[in-house]
């Protein structure tokens, strides 16, 4: 057991740089794309170091204090429910029986957390934004349910690792292919979870500066710089195992979660951005209803 969690704990720091670093490939694409320079891919890690050895003489309630550890630790712990590289003994994580569900529930800590935080902030744009955010999450929750029951109805598990083992057998068993219409269902809830356009309504900088993190700065906003990019991290290599068949090597686990990163990226730096309500209204119908078909046609065949 402790090399099983001296091995998580390694892998939960090469989790929180491989965040950091596609947070500064995507900066550095979308400046590229803008004909930008833009910062160096490293910045982010620049960033994050020059804001911990910072203090800041903020105080607004305890709760304030504590989002943006909920906000690492809610990412954090989704990631080390997930397994990275499926039969390896160094980064299977602690996945367990049952692990799927608890996932799910994990994934809500930290956006309740941070929401819990930034209310207590005081700053008038910081509950505009997490009213916001609670309402897409309601939004995006719905479809990506859908497509995670699919999966655990079709594969007669709730286990992370018993999907993953499912879809072993060639690229035509991946789930991408095998549910087409519940992967769909959840690849677009997935660019409401990652917070991209055109469901970028929580920080939306031009309307109510950067949302919930308004008011932090120092060693806070690394925390949630570092939560944040763990917590992408998760989200890729969760649909990596629920829709790309996992992976059985390091070097396959880099390039399926690269692949679903762009998936993001590429919407981000084309549609513009909706309002909250078009958001929401949009994601309960079109992949709600896309993610249903895979669902009915599973009952149907059994």
């Amino acid at each position: 057991m402790a090399v099983k969690i001296f091995y998580a704990f390694l892998t939960l720091i090469g989790g929180i740089a491989y965040g950091l670093l596609l947070g500064g490939i995507s900066r550095k694409i979308t400046a590229r794309m803008q004909n930008r320079r833009g910062p160096t891919i490293f910045q982010n890690f620049i960033d994050v170091w020059k804001l911990f050895r910072k203090k800041t003489a903020i105080s607004h309630g305890v709760m304030f204090y504590l989002a943006p550890m909920f906000r690492l630790f809610g990412g954090a712990g989704t990631f080390l429910l997930i397994p990275v590289v499926i039969d390896s003994p160094y980064l299977s994580n602690f996945s367990f029986g049952g692990d799927l569900l608890v996932v799910m529930y994990f994934m809500v800590f930290g956006c309740l957390g941070m929401a819990l935080g930034a209310a207590e902030s005081g700053h008038p744009h910081a509950p505009i934004a997490v009213t916001r955010g609670l309402s897409q999450m309601a939004g995006y929750e719905l479809p990506f349910v859908i497509s995670v029951v699919v999966l655990m109805v079709a594969d007669k598990t709730t286990t992370i690792e018993g999907i993953v083992r499912a879809q072993q057998g060639g690229i035509l068993h991946w789930h991408l292919f095998t549910h087409p219409f519940a992967a769909a269902a959840a690849f677009v809830s997935l660019l409401g979870m990652m917070m991209s356009y055109p469901f970028q309504v929580v920080m939306a900088p031009q309307e109510i500066p950067v949302g919930p993190p308004t008011e932090y700065s120092a060693t806070f906003l690394s925390y949630m710089f570092s939560g944040r990019s763990v917590f992408a991290v998760a989200k890729y290599v969760l649909f990596m195992d629920l829709f790309l068949g996992g992976a059985t090597n390091l070097l396959w686990a880099f390039v399926k979660t690269f692949i679903i990163f762009l998936w993001p990226l590429f919407i981000t730096n084309v549609f513009p951005r909706f309002r909250l309500e078009q958001s929401v209204l949009f994601f309960w119908t079109w992949p709600t209803l896309i993610g249903l078909i895979d669902l009915i046609r599973i009952f149907i065949v059994r």
